[in-house]
């Protein structure tokens, strides 16, 4: 019977601090206050200086969430490549499947944080100029299937009819 009242009295008193002390809450008090009032700041989900700009990510988005915004400054990555847009992720249409990050080329060919991320990950820094002199190893068909991929416009034309 003692060990009941005691089990009884702990849990009254956590319950108490929980109420009147917001104690073991999860979210804090500002970010309550901005989730009620709907002023809550959406951390950024794309890199834009680790992305080449290559819309694999769009090409392979579900529910085309994402879509590529043009650069006001296109950036000269090699002597054949510019990168001239970058990927906008649309929230509101975003199901978090995490295809666009796992087909991030910088995350599947250097086995680094790919650049596109539905969900915060935290804070990244990538340097795309220290991937783009490493010499790196991939097989030739491998290359042949990603660089067809990523330049497949059927998935977008097909978004666009409506298939």
């Amino acid at each position: 019977m003692r060990n009941l009242i005691r089990i009884a009295l702990e849990g009254a008193f956590t319950n108490f601090k929980r109420i009147f002390f917001a104690a073991d809450r999860v979210t804090d008090m500002e970010l309550r206050r901005q989730i009620s009032t709907l002023s809550v700041e959406v951390d950024d989900r794309v890199d834009e200086k680790a992305c080449i700009g290559c819309s694999g990510c769009a090409n392979v988005c579900p529910t085309g969430a994402i879509e590529m915004k043009p650069l006001a400054n296109p950036v000269k990555l090699t002597d054949d490549w510019t990168k001239d847009k970058v990927p906008e992720i649309n929230l509101e249409r975003c199901v978090v499947c995490y295809y666009c990050h796992d087909f991030c080329p910088i995350f599947s060919l250097y086995g680094q944080k790919g650049t596109v991320h539905p969900s915060c990950v935290g804070d990244q820094e990538v340097d795309v100029s220290q991937f783009l002199n490493q010499p790196f190893k991939i097989s030739e068909d491998k290359l042949n299937v990603i660089a067809q991929y990523l330049s497949d416009n059927t998935v977008l034309r097909n978004r666009e009819e409506g298939d």
